[in-house]
């Protein structure tokens, strides 16, 4: 059986995996997504040099929302009691490293870098996660469902704002949209409750300080 601390080097390893790759980097590339990226077929139509530079920064925050969305699942998981929600937490975090690496492709390819604050995005992300988790399963997986919830709004927007001839990216975050809703079904599905309306104005305050951050940082 793995010990404490045996897990805690699991943990930041992977931490450090998750936040050390960079798209178009050979000395720290991005690893092979699960599952293609939605964008290979799409065709690419001309946009101005604005759009593209919006683009490059609507995908850098999505691109950090899925660091986050590592570390709050890898967190609940690594307090989780229960062996069958540590599973589907360590699960959902699994699909959402095709997000990440979706992610960090297209922002590559778009002239432009992911967010210089990763590690920390992802140590505080983490720790939150780690205290939903000490809250009990239940609590856990109304968190999860909550977030997915929030990311599916956050989604909506971003399919508003990304310029209408960027086919790749919309293509990307159309499917990021469908996952995420998927993963906040399930989390209901498996006794999830409401959170708290105080807890899910916090959640939205910290995602929209992370958003507006990593917009430019």
């Amino acid at each position: 059986m793995r010990s404490f601390l045996d897990s805690c080097i699991a943990e930041l390893d992977t931490a450090l995996r998750v936040v050390a790759t960079r798209a178009g980097t050979p000395a720290r590339p991005v690893p092979a997504p699960a599952h293609p990226t939605p964008a290979t077929d799409a065709d690419p139509a001309p946009i101005s040099d604005a759009s593209i530079a919006e683009a490059a920064r609507l995908m850098r925050v999505n691109h950090t929302g899925e660091i986050a969305a590592q570390a709050l699942y890898r967190g609940q998981a690594f307090v989780a009691r229960d062996a069958a929600l540590r599973g589907r937490l360590l699960q959902a975090a699994e699909e959402e490293r095709d997000h990440l690496v979706w992610c960090q492709i297209r922002v590559a390819e778009l002239g432009d870098r992911t967010s210089r604050l990763s590690p920390l995005w992802y140590g505080g992300s983490f720790a939150i996660g780690a205290l939903a988790g000490l809250a009990g399963d239940r609590i856990s997986l109304g968190f999860l469902a909550e977030t997915e919830k929030q990311v599916v709004e956050h989604l909506d927007g971003h399919l508003r704002r990304l310029p209408p001839g960027d086919a790749r990216s919309r293509g990307i975050v159309a499917q990021m949209r469908q996952d995420e809703a998927a993963h906040q079904d399930s989390a209901l599905q498996h006794g999830g409750g409401e959170l708290p309306l105080p807890v899910r104005a916090v959640m939205r305050a910290t995602a929209r300080l992370m958003t507006s951050v990593s917009y430019w940082v």
